[in-house]
């Protein structure tokens, strides 16, 4: 079971302390350039809760290669405005590696800043396939599926478990949400399931009667959205309120306790695509203790793939030193054991394979795997 509850990791000040300077006469520096402020921050807190568990578990082992890891705290607001800031703070500081950004419209602009400045970044939480995609990338990988995988893997449950007549997709316009809908819709042709509507929202909006009197007309037997919670909270309140019971279902970055709030009880039901719950995964019992003894949560979508971002780079680290080039010609060769099960990277940095899960939102707002 996983729960909406935000993670609040309880060692910022430590980030803080290490943005303001050195806290080792010798460290490793790893930017965490994040969402600390803003709708996303949830993304953020489970992204620093996983990086900043590994790290002082590896640092209570006694570093590496005689070194301490040194996390820079780093607020990106899941805005693509402070992308290219943020990214150039990582670099300013002097870090040559990083846990990079966890929305995909931020990840696209930074990417090459870390490429131009030859930093190793590993986003956890990016899914766009722009993300790798315009660029051909040496230095940036990922611990997390492309949407290519996701909405195929969606596509399929969709088909082959709901069996629906139509579904009608809606997305909110930007990156990560048109992306994913886009795949979704693709994909479901290929089943030879008919998307009924296809349709963007605004973000922002408050009230999306226009597009429930649509989906009405319509008569999908399921709603996909593509996009963040927020926009999705009130869909589904709102939908509810003027009688449309539709099946709703969503991407990972709809899996937030705000979502809770906004859309309350009609929240129940709502099927979502996530990361499979890595925790259950034989040989992470070590990492779970770690997770204990630094008081923070595993769960959420990315905590576990960004603790695995720092046993990549670490096993990286203690292979070839710390040299950039080294360090990602490695990675790119490597076969790696983490967190998040094997690892494998094509030529772009992304993952071979990836293993999603269809999730369930009951009653209390939890989220059990199906």
């Amino acid at each position: 079971m996983k729960s909406f509850i935000r993670v609040k990791p309880l060692a910022l000040a430590i980030g803080a302390l290490a943005f303001a300077g050195s806290v080792y006469a010798e460290t490793i520096k790893i930017g965490i350039p994040q969402p600390m402020t803003g709708p996303a921050t949830q993304y953020g807190d489970q992204i620093q809760a996983g990086a900043l568990t590994a790290i002082e578990a590896f640092n209570a082992a006694g570093g590496v290669n005689g070194k301490k890891l040194e996390p820079l705290l780093i607020d990106d607001g899941c805005e693509p405005k402070q992308a290219v800031p943020a990214a150039n703070r990582v670099v300013n500081s002097g870090a040559k590696f990083a846990v990079a950004h966890a929305c995909s419209g931020t990840t696209v602009p930074a990417v090459n800043v870390y490429e131009n400045e030859g930093i190793v970044a590993i986003t956890p939480g990016a899914t766009s396939p722009l993300v790798t995609d315009t660029i051909k990338p040496h230095y940036f990988f990922r611990t997390i599926g492309r949407d290519d995988q996701q909405g195929p893997f969606a596509a399929g449950y969709i088909a082959n478990t709901l069996k629906p007549k139509s579904v009608a997709i809606l997305h909110d316009k930007q990156t990560y949400g048109s992306g994913i809908a886009t795949q979704v819709r693709d994909s479901l042709a290929k089943e030879g399931v008919e998307v009924s509507l296809f349709e963007g929202i605004n973000v922002g909006d408050s009230d999306y009667s226009a597009v429930i009197t649509k989906l009405k007309s319509v008569g999908a037997d399921l709603i996909y959205f593509g996009g963040y919670h927020a926009e999705l909270g009130l869909l589904l309140r709102q939908a509810r309120e003027q009688g449309l019971e539709t099946q709703f279902m969503g991407p990972e970055g709809v899996a937030n306790d705000d979502l809770i709030a906004i859309a309350g009880p009609a929240a129940t039901g709502l099927l979502v695509t996530l990361p499979a719950d890595f925790t259950k995964l034989a040989g992470n019992e070590q990492i779970l203790e770690h997770f204990k003894t630094y008081k923070r949560s595993p769960d959420g979508a990315f905590a576990m793939p960004a603790y695995a971002a720092v046993q990549i780079l670490v096993e990286s680290i203690k292979a070839v030193g710390e040299d950039p080039d080294k360090v990602a010609d490695y990675m790119h060769k490597a076969t790696f054991n983490t967190a998040i099960g094997k690892v494998e990277y094509d030529e772009k940095g992304d993952l071979k394979e990836f293993e999603f899960a269809v999730y369930k939102v009951d009653e209390q707002g939890n989220m059990n795997q199906l």
